[in-house]
């Protein structure tokens, strides 16, 4: 069943002033504004259906990556890729936890995947300390990354 709501408002484009300045319009000119036809108002209509029951299938996926930081990631029916990590997805449809090593520790370091996937994990090592503008891939550490990730599985363990 869809379900409507509908809230009469200020027109955010003109800021109820029924005219609109923007880049073409110079010094003593403005046009009526086309989202609210000059009012000043609108309303605003939101329409959805009942609240869903259960997640919806998605049949093109094999796995779950928990964060993207970006990197452009897929398989191949031939050629074995390096792993980008993931869980399956039938774990996944079961509500499972990412497991330990399910980060994409191929191409990421602690510091760069916890800022996106859980920044409470993320570790505050001194050797982290980039500066303002840095990528992560510009760390002197992070040709070893192996060797953080070990630090923060073994630093992870001691605290759980």
């Amino acid at each position: 069943m869809d379900h409507i709501i509908e809230i009469k408002r200020e027109c955010p484009s003109c800021r109820g002033t029924g005219l609109f300045k923007g880049m073409a319009e110079r010094e003593g000119f403005a046009v009526v504004c086309h989202n609210c036809q000059g009012k000043g108002w609108n309303v605003f209509k939101l329409q959805y259906n009942d609240p869903p029951v259960k997640r919806l299938p998605l049949f093109d996926v094999d796995t779950v990556l928990e964060f993207n930081p970006g990197i452009v990631c897929g398989s191949h029916p031939t050629i074995q890729l390096p792993s980008f990590g993931g869980m399956p997805y039938t774990d996944w449809v079961k509500d499972k936890p990412f497991p330990p090593g399910s980060e994409m520790r191929n191409y990421t370091c602690p510091a760069w995947w916890y800022q996106g996937a859980d920044y409470k994990k993320k570790p505050t090592w001194y050797e982290c300390g980039m500066m303002l503008g840095d990528s992560f891939s510009n760390c002197k550490y992070f040709p070893t990354k192996d060797l953080c990730w070990n630090r923060w599985t073994r630093e992870r363990l001691q605290d759980d």
